[in-house]
């Protein structure tokens, strides 16, 4: 994520909603773009222990995202021909281009995760979809660095 945030930034993780959605019952999906925290014990292949790694939703449930030539594609119902998010939403204008050749339908309870670092990130390309449940938080806001002070 170091285009959009950096080592020993300050963050604020909004934490209601997981929590509402485990009271209820429910699984907890944030929107395409939020950048949320997860967690996994010795998942992603960094070692033993719980790893917590800050992503951006890229691709939801039942939505097919492939990647190939450079270009990041997402297929839902609402574009049958496919749509390019990193064109579409302001994060991209840092994005200019997206290794590796993926081709997965994200599973139901599932998301897509990709960071805005993308040719040297570790992410939904590398371990594929997460589940929501190991879904921590979102990214609310950033306090410090003070002159980098942002809300998402």
């Amino acid at each position: 994520m170091e285009t959009t945030l950096q080592n020993n930034d300050w963050l604020i993780v909004n934490k209601v909603p997981r929590t509402w959605s485990k009271i209820t019952g429910h699984s907890y999906i944030p929107k395409r773009t939020d950048i949320v925290i997860f967690s996994e014990s010795g998942g992603f292949g960094l070692g033993s222990g719980e790893k917590q790694l800050i992503k951006r939703i890229i691709g939801l449930p039942g939505e097919r995202v492939v990647v190939k030539d450079g270009i990041l594609t997402v297929y839902s119902q609402e574009h049958l021909d496919g749509f390019q998010p990193d064109k579409t939403y302001p994060y991209g204008k840092a994005i200019t281009t997206t290794p590796g050749t993926i081709d997965v339908t994200v599973g139901a309870d599932e998301v897509f995760v990709c960071g805005d670092n993308r040719t040297n990130s570790l992410d939904s390309r590398t371990f594929g979809p997460i589940p929501a449940k190991h879904i921590v938080g979102k990214l609310s806001f950033r306090v410090i660095p003070l002159n980098k002070m942002k809300d998402f």
